[in-house]
């Protein structure tokens, strides 16, 4: 079965309050499982990479053969599909975690970057996450 994911990390500041959105859908477009959480003081970029961790823990315990991840973070979608090196040294932690969950994985991975204005659903549980602190 083929997962289509979005994920967003939100910060208000940059470092500022930060949150994640997480919606997972199976192939037919039916909702499987969403996810906001509120993560304190810290960059988008970390937001981000902590948004896709997440999503790649939920999606463990479901039936998946391929996993496509959508995602408005430009920086992060290339970085680790291997298009941009990761200098930052918290960010090479988070990289390397999404790399190891990946290698890992009984399914096949895909990473896409999109619009912003196509991730409201997760954009709206990010920002729901700091709301909700």
């Amino acid at each position: 079965m083929t997962l289509h994911a979005f994920t967003d990390g939100a910060s208000r500041g940059n470092p500022g309050e930060s949150g994640i959105g997480v919606v997972i859908k199976n192939e037919n477009g039916d909702l499987l499982h969403t996810e906001t959480r509120y993560l304190g003081r810290t960059t988008n970029n970390v937001a981000e990479y902590t948004a896709l961790i997440s999503l790649l823990d939920a999606v463990r315990g479901m039936t998946c053969s391929r996993l496509i991840v959508h995602s408005d973070s430009e920086l992060m979608v290339r970085q680790v599909n291997g298009q941009y090196k990761v200098r930052n040294p918290e960010l090479k932690r988070h990289h390397a975690h999404v790399l190891s969950l990946v290698r890992e994985a009984p399914y096949s991975f895909e990473l896409r970057h999109i619009p912003r204005e196509n991730n409201a659903e997760a954009d709206r549980l990010a920002n729901a996450g700091i709301d909700g602190k």
